[in-house]
């Protein structure tokens, strides 16, 4: 597992930016998993505003590793927060993105999605084998929208299940541990002091840490990055 600690989200969505402009430009073309969250949001505004013109989009083919069950104009789905903060600024085709269709029964849109990724996701160990897979992590050591109540969706057969949020019993889709873990590269995105403690649980393998989803991410291909606040336990 590596671990990369930065003063702020600033410095960490530059280090997301040069790996992108990078990863653009070595790999045609490149498939990426994207997260949503806050950091996400901070970072899509940085590459935006500062690589608008070096990442070379026509390179990246983008899917989601999970999603609200929501229309795309919802102001819970991680498509359009995306869009908004995203999308919206650069060169990105739109037969590049391939979303979650939230708008769909939650069965359907599990389904769909599974075929979408089985025809444009590269497949390698009879798995799709995305090159960049994107994570954040929860208070609650979720990951995707996988958690920690719901754990033995990670081991699945299928690429992707119908997760339900504990408090809210809003449905999501998600992929499962076995799509996440044959990724390439694994980025974990996680800032703020609230996810102190499980980032040292985690790291650490230390307390109940084996009870949340996002210690089952393969740590040979994670790099966790963090800033100073979710680092000040390590």
């Amino acid at each position: 597992m590596k671990l990369e600690i930065f003063e702020n989200k600033q410095e960490l969505a530059l280090y997301f930016g040069d790996y992108l402009v990078e990863l653009s430009k070595r790999k045609e073309p490149a498939f990426i998993a994207l997260s949503g969250g806050s950091t996400p949001k901070a970072i899509f505004n940085v590459l935006a505003s500062k690589y608008k013109h070096t990442i070379n989009w026509d390179n990246l083919f983008f899917f989601w590793g999970d999603e609200r069950c929501v229309p795309p104009n919802h102001i819970d789905s991680n498509f359009d927060m995306t869009r908004e903060h995203l999308f919206d600024y650069v060169n990105t085709k739109s037969d590049h993105i391939f979303r979650v269709k939230g708008e769909l029964t939650p069965k359907k849109a599990v389904e769909d999605y599974i075929s979408n990724i089985k025809e444009n996701v590269p497949f390698t160990n009879k798995l799709p084998e995305f090159d960049l897979m994107v994570l954040g992590m929860g208070d609650d050591g979720h990951t995707a929208s996988i958690f920690p109540h719901q754990i033995g969706l990670w081991d699945s057969d299928q690429l992707c299940e119908l997760a339900q949020h504990p408090e809210s019993g809003q449905y999501r889709v998600t992929l499962t541990g076995k799509a996440i873990n044959n990724s390439t590269q694994i980025f974990f995105l996680v800032t703020g002091e609230n996810k102190a403690e499980k980032i040292k649980e985690i790291i650490k393998e230390e307390g109940n840490y084996k009870s949340y989803p996002a210690s089952l991410v393969d740590k040979t291909k994670s790099i966790w990055l963090m800033d100073e606040e979710a680092a000040k336990l390590l």
